[in-house]
C-alpha cells in the first residue's frame, strides 16, 4: 500500500478482488435455487368466509300477549364485498304478526364502515310489502354498532329504520346488551295497520351468559311504544299503546 512500509518477509498483495473459489457460494445464499411460496404460509386475506348470527331466538310475555320473536343475520364474502342477508320477525296468538326478510350487497368504504344495497321483503299480517333497500352500518366510536336503512317501495311508498347495540362487559362471559330500534313510514298503510311518520319505538335489555362464545342463553326486558296513526290503530285493535314484554331466549352464531 503506498506510504505504508511493509514488515520485513511480509509481501503484500490487494486487499480486494480477484476470482472467488469454485466452491464459493452464490451472493445471495440461494445457490441457484428458485424461490416459491411456502406451503400453508400464504395470508391469504381475501379468502369468501361466512357466518351466521341468530341474535335474539326469544319467547316473550307481555301484558296483552305472549308469543315468540326472532333477529337474525348471516353473511358470505370477502373484506371488500359480501352478501348479507337479516330477518327479523314475531309470532303470537298462534300466528305470524310480522316479519322481514332483508338481502343486500354489502360494499366496505372504511376502517368498521359498509354501505348495503338490496332489498326487504314484509310477510305477517296484512298484504306483503316489497322495498328496494339503502343504507350504511358500522361501528361508531366507543363501540356502538349501528345500522342505518332508507326503502322505497310501490306506490310512493317510504320507510325508514334506525338501530344502535352496545355490549357492557361485567365479566368475560356476562354481558349487558341494550338495544334500540326507530320505525318510520311515509304514509299511512292501514292494511297494515301502520301510521306515517315515527311508527314505534322499542328498546331492550337482555343479559346473557355465554357458556361459550358461540352459545349464551340470556333474559331480559324488552319496551314497544307504538306513536302516532301507528297508535290509533293499535286502539282500535284493542293492543296496547305501550307493550313491556319480558324475555328468555338463546344467542348463537356459527
Amino acid at each position: 500500500m503506498t506510504g505504508m512500509g511493509a514488515m520485513p518477509g511480509m509481501t503484500m498483495g490487494p486487499m480486494q478482488g480477484g476470482s472467488p473459489p469454485a466452491n464459493a457460494r452464490s451472493s445471495d445464499y440461494s445457490d441457484g435455487v428458485g424461490y416459491g411460496s411456502m406451503k400453508g404460509m400464504d395470508m391469504a386475506d381475501n379468502a369468501p368466509l361466512g357466518r351466521l348470527l341468530i341474535d335474539q331466538l326469544e319467547a316473550f310475555h307481555g301484558r296483552d300477549a305472549n308469543g315468540q320473536s326472532w333477529e337474525a343475520e348471516g353473511w358470505y364474502g370477502n373484506d371488500e364485498n359480501k352478501l348479507w342477508v337479516r330477518t327479523e320477525g314475531e309470532r303470537s296468538r298462534g300466528k305470524l304478526e310480522d316479519g322481514d326478510l332483508e338481502a343486500f350487497w354489502n360494499h366496505n368504504i372504511a376502517t368498521f364502515w359498509s354501505t348495503q344495497l338490496g332489498g326487504r321483503q314484509d310477510v305477517g299480517e296484512g298484504p306483503k310489502r316489497t322495498w328496494a333497500a339503502f343504507g350504511v352500518q358500522g361501528l361508531a366510536p366507543y363501540w356502538f354498532e349501528v345500522e342505518a336503512t332508507g326503502y322505497v317501495g310501490a306506490s310512493g311508498r317510504t320507510a325508514a329504520r334506525l338501530r344502535a347495540e352496545y355490549e357492557m362487559l361485567f365479566t368475560q362471559r356476562l354481558i349487558l346488551q341494550p338495544e334500540a330500534e326507530i320505525n318510520l313510514y311515509g304514509k299511512n298503510d292501514p292494511q297494515r295497520r301502520i301510521g306515517s311518520g315515527v311508527s314505534d319505538i322499542q328498546f331492550g335489555l337482555r343479559l346473557r351468559y355465554e357458556i361459550r362464545r358461540q352459545f349464551a342463553p340470556y333474559i331480559g326486558v324488552n319496551w314497544v311504544r307504538r306513536i302516532g296513526t301507528t297508535a290509533d290503530y293499535a286502539r282500535q285493535d284493542h293492543q296496547p299503546v305501550l307493550d313491556r314484554q319480558i324475555v328468555a331466549g338463546v344467542r348463537i352464531w356459527f
